[in-house]
């Protein structure tokens, strides 16, 4: 499958920042079932963007800019092909060792209630891949989908207490409960086609892997109940939200600030290959 993506993010701010940093994780890699074919991250005003490989293995850039400004643009847009692979992720730059992903962080510490649904979870299952697919079903029931109820800084047990979330909250409970059990889990930001049809979607998306043994990583994606698929562009990966944020950084002055986020990723039918 040929997908296009059309990634805008606009921040305005009240009075002039004098400083401004931001480490963008926009790009995606190339590896089994994900072919980048072309990208470009461009931030106006911006001047040259500094790119590395940060500690997860994640491509990113580094905006800075020095000198009085209200508004910062950031737009990303390009194309990838990707092939079905059942959830199974394979080929990726892995610097550390699986065993790492057991470290719990502070949106992703599980407390009693996330523990409670993984033994469950795992008392209903006949091996650990059987085990994730059915904490995936049970989150996907416990933790109903609403934008506006939760932020960035809600953890997981919030989350799950709330019983309500966006795709961020169902990876970080997902995640907790995953390492409850000592099954080393991450999580994943990208883009999601969502409809099977090529339509438009306008929305970033986030999921979860998980380590199963003789299939390696899988992703499970609890807000649409599936395994990822060659819908799916995966971008970053980190313990949590904020080692694989898309957009994050500091600013020194501009007041209140208004944030505008504009996505739009469609299936091309690939012929400027």
């Amino acid at each position: 499958m040929q997908i296009t993506i059309d990634h805008e993010t606009v921040y305005r701010y009240e009075t002039p920042v004098t400083y401004s940093i931001q480490s963008l994780r926009l790009t995606p890699q190339t590896f089994d079932g994900q072919n980048l074919r072309q990208w470009s991250v461009e931030a106006p005003g911006a001047g040259m963007l500094q790119g590395f490989t940060d500690s997860f293995g994640n491509v990113t850039h580094t905006l800075v800019i020095d000198r009085p400004h209200q508004e910062v643009r950031i737009r990303v847009r390009g194309r990838v092909s990707t092939t079905d692979t059942n959830g199974v992720v394979t080929g990726t730059n892995e610097p550390f060792p699986p065993l790492f992903f057991l470290r719990a962080t502070e949106l992703t510490k599980a407390d009693g209630a996330i523990r409670a649904l993984a033994r469950a979870a795992h008392s209903a299952s006949k091996n650990d891949l059987d085990c994730l697919h059915q904490l995936m079903e049970m989150l996907h029931e416990s933790l109903e989908y609403q934008v506006g109820e939760t932020d960035a800084l809600t953890t997981a047990a919030e989350a799950l207490g709330k019983g309500v979330g966006v795709c961020q909250d169902h990876a970080h409970v997902f995640i907790a409960g995953a390492r409850s059990l000592d099954i080393p889990a991450r999580y994943v930001s990208g883009y999601l086609l969502q409809t099977e049809t090529g339509a438009e979607s306008q929305a970033a998306h986030a999921w979860a892997e998980a380590l199963v043994p003789d299939l390696g990583w899988v992703a499970f994606d609890v807000t649409n109940l599936i395994c990822a698929s060659d819908r799916y562009v995966r971008v970053g990966v980190g313990l949590d939200y904020r080692e694989a944020s898309p957009v994050r950084g500091v600013r020194q002055g501009g007041g209140a600030e208004d944030m505008a986020v504009s996505v739009r990723v469609s299936q091309s039918d690939g012929a400027s290959q």
